[in-house]
């Protein structure tokens, strides 16, 4: 199988990765500063004897400073023929534990991993107890006031389906569109006291768009808004009218949805 380019001396890879994003500066490369991207890149380079210019590497979503992922795929260009099993290998005694490679295999031509995406699934997790919990401060956040997962539940549903979310996301470029389709949008059960974990289902999402939500969520479990509103500030598009932006260590990108 070739690139998309169609030269028969590379293949287009899919690539599963893991990361603790805790002590870089997000996924997407930048100079003179860690980003995933960044060692990623030239960790596959090493590996696969190629450059990193050559990879032209594509994620399937740009996580910002300190946000986690378990299930972020990136697609590359790779000299034909690499052993896969012993790059994987390779790869991760070179990244690991904080960054791990968890599946690489040869993709279909013309596959990229942000456009053939089909969903993405994020959690954010937090912690409500009164005192913080050492062993949960680089991925969960610390809400010390008493959240009503009742509240939270019901605060939740309204973020279901197609909306505008320029209520619930930064700013962007001139011309791009804050419409969003949520597939899924709850609060899943956890066996560890204290710990509370959202999970949206979409298309695709904006900028800050998730911590955004969970910020708001959280103000409706402690009683500071009532869940009904949810609904009237989604639609008044205006980010004056939702909650502060969450923290971005409790952020995982969970998993990325394609065709069979």
């Amino acid at each position: 199988m070739t690139s998309s380019g169609g030269d028969p001396e590379t293949q287009r890879l899919q690539v599963v990765v893991a990361y603790d994003g805790t002590d870089f500066h997000g996924f997407a490369y930048q100079r003179e500063v860690r980003t995933v991207e960044g060692t990623l890149s030239e960790a596959l380079a090493k590996v696969l004897q190629t450059t990193p210019a050559a990879l032209g590497i594509v994620c399937a979503g740009r996580t910002d400073a300190g946000v986690h992922a378990r299930g972020q795929v990136v697609s590359v260009d790779a000299p034909t023929g690499a052993d896969l099993v012993k790059a994987r290998r390779s790869l991760n005694r070179m990244l690991g534990p904080e960054v791990v490679v968890r599946a690489i295999r040869v993709a279909e031509p013309g596959f990229d991993a942000r456009h053939s995406a089909t969903a993405r699934t994020y959690r954010y997790t937090i912690f409500n107890g009164e005192e913080p919990d050492p062993f949960l401060s680089r991925h969960a956040w610390w809400v010390p006031v008493r959240l009503d997962v009742a509240r939270l539940r019901l605060a939740s549903d309204p973020f279901i389906g197609e909306h505008d979310f320029a209520a619930f996301c930064r700013r962007g470029a001139e011309g791009t569109t804050t419409r969003r389709r949520v597939m899924s949008s709850r609060w899943l059960t956890d066996d560890r006291p204290g710990v509370l974990v959202y999970e949206v289902v979409a298309n695709a999402f904006c900028w800050q768009m998730v911590r955004s939500i969970v910020g708001t969520l959280v103000e409706a479990g402690a009683g500071r808004r009532r869940p009904g509103d949810i609904l009237r500030t989604l639609r008044t598009g205006d980010r004056a009218e939702a909650g502060a932006v969450a923290p971005p260590h409790g952020l995982c990108l969970w998993r990325v949805d394609y065709e069979d």
